[in-house]
C-alpha cells in the first residue's frame, strides 16, 4: 500500500506548486530585481544600481508618512472593525431576552440584521467610497446638511480637507465597509458553540460580559485571529489604496495627511515613472506585511479549544 505512495502525491501536487511558482512566486523575485535597478516601467533599458533605491526610500520623507499612516492603520482599523463585528454578532445571537425556556437567545429578526451589516459587501469598493466623498462634502455632504439641520452651523468640519480628520474619515470608511462581513462570519461561529456551555455558565451565576469573556471569545480565537491578519493585510494592500484614491483630496493629501505605501508605490511607479524605486517600496510593504502577520500568529496563539 505504501509503494509509490510520494510519487502518486508528487503527481499531483506538481501542477499547482508549478502554477504557484509562475504566478506568485515569480513576481516577487522579479520585484525585489527590479528594486536594485533604476528601471523606469516603460524603457526596456535599465541598470543596476545597488541598493541605491533603499537608501534614498530611508531618507524619503513621504515614505515615512505614509509608513506611519498605514501604522496607524494597522493598530486601528482591525481592533475597531473586528471589535464592532464580535460586539454585533454576540448582540444578535445572545444578547436577546430568553424565549422558550431557552437560556439564551438571540434577538428578533436577528436574520434581517446580518442582511443589513452585510449589506455593505456586496458594493464595490468604488462606489462605497464615491458616495461617503458626497457625504463628506463640506458644502452639500449629508454630514454637514444634518449638523446645519440640528442647528450646530458653526460645527461643519472640512471632512476631508483637514489633515487632522482626513485619515480618520477614510477609517470610518474602511470600518463599516467591512465589518458586517465579520459580524456574519462570527455569528457562524457562534452558531456553532454548543447551549449547554452558557446554561451551565448562567447556573453558576455568569452575566453576558462574563459568558462572552470566558466561553465565546475563546471558543471564537482562531477565527478572530484569522480575521485580525486578514484585516491587517486589507489595511495595507488595494483596499487602503482604492479609498485614498479615490476619496481624499490630492489624492494622498491634504499635506500627505492620507498617503498610504500603497498609493505611494503607484504613483512612483505609474505618474513618476520610476518602476525600480515603486518594486523598492512594494517590498518594503511586503516586509511590513510579513512582519504583522508573524506578531499576530505569534503573540496571539492560544492552546486550541475543542468542543
Amino acid at each position: 500500500m505504501q509503494h509509490g505512495k510520494y510519487r502518486f502525491v508528487a503527481g499531483f501536487l506538481a501542477l499547482p506548486l508549478a502554477i504557484y511558482a509562475v504566478f506568485v512566486i515569480s513576481p516577487f523575485v522579479q520585484a525585489i530585481y527590479y528594486s536594485f535597478t533604476d528601471w523606469t516601467g516603460l524603457s526596456p533599458d535599465f541598470s543596476m544600481v545597488g541598493l541605491r533605491n533603499y537608501e534614498r526610500m530611508l531618507h524619503d520623507d513621504i515614505f515615512w508618512t505614509a509608513l506611519g499612516n498605514n501604522l496607524l492603520l494597522l493598530l486601528v482599523l482591525p481592533l475597531v472593525t473586528l471589535g464592532l463585528g464580535l460586539f454585533l454578532a454576540f448582540m444578535l445571537n445572545v444578547g436577546g431576552r430568553r424565549r422558550k425556556n431557552a437560556a439564551i437567545g438571540g434577538v428578533r429578526g436577528s436574520g434581517l440584521y446580518k442582511i443589513v451589516y452585510f449589506f455593505p459587501q456586496v458594493l464595490s469598493i468604488a462606489i462605497v467610497a464615491l458616495l461617503f466623498q458626497f457625504a463628506y462634502n463640506p458644502n452639500s455632504g449629508a454630514l454637514n446638511s444634518f449638523l446645519q439641520a440640528v442647528g450646530l452651523d458653526s460645527v461643519q468640519p472640512d471632512w476631508l480637507g483637514d489633515p487632522d480628520l482626513a485619515l480618520w474619515c477614510v477609517m470610518a470608511v474602511m470600518v463599516w465597509s467591512n465589518v458586517g462581513f465579520y459580524v456574519v462570519l462570527f455569528s457562524a461561529g457562534m452558531s456553532s458553540i454548543p447551549k449547554d456551555f452558557y446554561e451551565a455558565a448562567l447556573l453558576d451565576g455568569a452575566n453576558r460580559f462574563h459568558t462572552f469573556w470566558r466561553i465565546t471569545l475563546p471558543l471564537l480565537w482562531d477565527t478572530v485571529q484569522t480575521g485580525w491578519i486578514y484585516m491587517g493585510i486589507l489595511s495595507l494592500d488595494a483596499f487602503s489604496f482604492a479609498v485614498v484614491q479615490i476619496m481624499t483630496v490630492g489624492p494622498g493629501g491634504p499635506a500627505y495627511s492620507t498617503e498610504v505605501l500603497s498609493f505611494f508605490l503607484y504613483t512612483k511607479a505609474f505618474r513618476d515613472g520610476q518602476a525600480g524605486y515603486a518594486t523598492s517600496l512594494g517590498v518594503a510593504l511586503l516586509i511590513v506585511t510579513l512582519l504583522f502577520a508573524f506578531v499576530v500568529m505569534k503573540f496571539g496563539r492560544r492552546e486550541r479549544l475543542e468542543y
